[in-house]
C-alpha cells in the first residue's frame, strides 16, 4: 500500500483529502505545520508528499528543500498563489507538480496516481543519470556513453532544468521565464533553436531510453523512458 503524507494547515483539507485518497486505497498520514512534516517524513517515509506552501513553523519551500536533499520521494505542491514566478520556483526546488487552490479532491488524487506511474530515476544532488546520458548538476559536465557532450551555457540551462523535470512538459513561455529571464524581449523562437542544438547534441542517445520531446500547441518534455538506477 502506498503511503502519502499529507501537509497542510486547513485541518478541513487536510481530513478530506486523507478521505478522498484512503477510499482509493493510499494509507494517509497527515502533518499541520512544517516541523513536524520533517518529523513525518523521517518516521514513516512516504511514497508522495502532498506539501501546501503556506505552513507555520517552517514554510513548504522549507519542506521542500529539506527532502529534496535527503529523498527523491515525489512531491506534489499546493498554494493559493497562482503566479508563474512561484510555479517555477517549486520546479526549481525539485517539486514534481503544482496544484492551486481551489481545487477539487478528486483532482489532486488523480495528480497523485499519475504522478506515482512515473519512472523512478537517481536524483543525487550532484548528478542525474538517465541510461547512458549522465549530467552533474555541479560541475555542468554532460557525458552521453561515456563521452563528453559540448553545449553553450544557454542550452545547459535548458537541458538541466528539462533534466531536474522528467516527463513534465513546459510551454515555451515557461522556459523563457525561467531560463532566459522576465526581462527577455527576444523571439521564442530561441527556445526552439535551444531545443533543436539540444537534440543534434544528444544524437546518441538511444530512443529506448528517451528523448526531447515536442508536444504540439503545449511545449517541450524530457521524455525518459523505463527505469533507470
Amino acid at each position: 500500500m502506498k503511503k502519502i503524507l499529507i501537509v497542510e494547515d486547513e485541518i478541513a483539507i487536510a481530513r478530506v483529502l486523507k478521505a478522498y485518497l484512503e477510499k482509493e486505497g493510499f494509507d494517509t498520514v497527515i502533518a499541520y505545520d512544517g516541523e513536524n512534516a520533517i518529523e513525518q517524513f523521517q518516521q514513516k517515509n512516504p511514497n508522495l508528499v502532498i506539501l501546501d506552501v503556506m505552513l507555520p513553523k517552517k514554510d513548504g519551500w522549507e519542506v521542500l528543500k529539506y527532502i529534496r536533499e535527503k529523498s527523491a520521494c515525489p512531491i506534489i505542491m499546493l498554494t493559493a498563489l497562482s503566479d508563474l514566478n512561484y510555479r517555477l520556483d517549486g520546479f526549481q526546488y525539485g517539486a514534481d507538480d503544482y496544484i492551486t487552490k481551489p481545487f477539487a479532491a478528486q483532482e489532486v488524487v488523480a495528480r497523485v496516481k499519475a504522478v506515482l506511474k512515473r519512472p523512478i530515476f537517481i536524483m543525487h544532488e550532484d548528478e542525474k543519470v538517465f541510461g547512458s546520458l549522465k549530467i552533474n548538476m555541479k560541475s555542468h559536465d554532460v557525458f552521453l556513453q561515456g563521452e563528453p557532450v559540448k553545449l553553450t551555457p544557454r542550452d545547459l540551462a535548458v537541458l538541466v532544468f528539462l533534466a531536474k523535470h522528467p516527463n513534465q512538459t513546459f510551454t515555451r513561455d515557461q522556459l523563457i521565464e525561467y531560463i532566459w529571464g522576465i526581462d527577455y524581449d527576444g523571439s521564442d523562437r530561441a527556445v526552439d533553436l535551444a531545443i533543436k542544438r539540444l537534440r543534434k547534441a544528444l544524437m546518441k542517445w538511444p530512443p529506448n531510453e528517451g528523448e526531447i520531446k515536442t508536444l504540439r500547441g503545449l511545449g517541450y518534455q524530457f521524455c525518459v523512458y523505463g527505469r533507470t538506477t
